[in-house]
C-alpha cells in the first residue's frame, strides 16, 4: 500500500530526477547522476540518505551482506535504485524488489538515466503484502 505522504514524496523525487536528466542528459556514470539527484533532492528540502547499508535478517540474526540502498528518501518512505545502463533488465528489477522486501518499504523507483527520454527509464514498483505491481514511465 502506498500512503498519500509517500505519493507526495514520490512526486518530488520524480520531478528532481527529471530535472537531473534534463540538465545532464544520458551517457554519464551512475555515480554522477546519483550525486546530482542527492543534491537536487536536498535543495528541495527532502531528507535523503545515500548508500545506506541494508542487512539481511536470517532467523533473527542480522547479517551485513554489503547490500547498499542507493537512496533512501524521508526515512523509509521511498527507495531509489539508480542505473546508467543500456536497458533495464529483469535482474535490476529483482534487485529493487529484494531491497523493498528486505527494508519493508512499499514504494521504490528504478531510474535508468542512460536514455534519451527519461520517462523511458523509470520503473515504479509498489510492494503490497507480498504482491507487486510495477509501472513503467508515463508518470509525468
Amino acid at each position: 500500500m502506498v500512503y498519500p505522504e509517500q505519493e507526495k514524496i514520490a512526486k518530488i523525487v520524480l520531478d528532481a530526477a527529471f530535472e537531473v536528466h534534463s540538465y545532464l542528459g544520458p551517457g554519464l556514470l551512475e555515480s554522477a547522476y546519483q550525486t546530482c539527484l542527492l543534491g537536487e533532492l536536498k535543495q528541495r528540502g527532502v531528507f535523503v540518505e545515500s548508500e545506506k547499508p541494508l542487512p539481511v535478517i536470517y532467523k533473527g540474526i542480522s547479517i551485513d551482506c554489503a547490500y547498499r540502498i542507493d537512496m533512501l528518501v524521508e526515512r523509509n518512505k521511498v527507495l531509489i535504485e539508480n542505473k546508467s545502463v543500456k536497458e533495464i533488465k529483469d535482474i535490476h528489477v529483482a534487485q529493487l524488489l529484494s531491497y523493498l522486501r528486505l527494508s519493508g518499504i512499499s514504494l521504490g523507483f528504478l531510474f535508468n538515466f542512460n536514455v534519451r527520454s527519461f520517462k523511458d527509464g523509470i520503473r515504479r514498483i509498489v510492494l503490497n503484502d507480498k504482491k507487486t505491481s510495477s509501472t513503467s514511465s508515463t508518470l509525468r
